[in-house]
């Protein structure tokens, strides 16, 4: 139960300062639910962080009827993360890092949270639920699950971003993609690895 909700409040955290630092000053975007809480901050200046529990909510609902692990070990992280992601967004507005660079570092930060959480089975957000549920039901990869739901994502995202946006946010989407596969692949390797006497 520590280990848990430690690997909530760290994975939170690097993904509250991934967004608020690195993101939001360039108007980048990530997939996933997350990515739409950042849209409606594009939009219409909505709190992404209770942008996302609000679009997450009917998810989650779904979730707690179809499989309560998928609920119970979702909605901590998506509450922690999402109150975090609003309680630093005064950070936005004191980043000055490049464009390129930011949308590398978000990857990365956002990847490392998002893998912290990952590894602990805690979700962020609805997207990654409904990937779960449906590749269950379909025997479809869950990676390739969740990359249709982040291309859905930019392409809604492209209506309020501007089109030289949408390629540091794709470079964003695959630092994540790439982060989270690396370190949770390492992990698995290290815990299957018996070391010799």
């Amino acid at each position: 139960m520590v280990q848990k909700s430690l690997a909530i409040l760290v994975g939170s955290l690097f993904i509250a300062f991934g967004i608020n630092l690195f993101a939001i000053p360039h108007h980048l975007l990530d997939g996933g639910m997350i990515g739409l809480g950042l849209i409606g901050k594009y939009a219409f200046n909505f709190p992404p962080g209770l942008t996302i529990i609000i679009l997450s909510i009917p998810l989650y609902i779904i979730a707690f009827y179809y499989n309560r692990n998928y609920f119970y070990n979702g909605i901590h992280g998506l509450l922690v993360s999402s109150f975090f992601i609003d309680l630093f967004r005064p950070l936005s507005f004191y980043s000055y890092t490049p464009i390129v660079i930011s949308s590398i570092l978000a990857g990365l930060t956002i990847g490392i949270g998002m893998s912290i959480m990952l590894l602990n089975h805690i979700s962020t957000g609805g997207s990654d639920l409904i990937a779960l549920i449906f590749s269950k039901i379909t025997s479809i990869n869950v990676a390739l699950i969740i990359l249709v739901i982040d291309s859905l994502v930019i392409l809604i995202g492209s209506i309020v971003i501007p089109e030289s946006k949408i390629l540091y946010s794709a470079i964003l989407i695959i630092v994540v993609g790439f982060t989270t596969f690396f370190i949770t692949s390492i992990w698995e390797h290290r815990k299957t690895v018996t070391p010799k006497e």
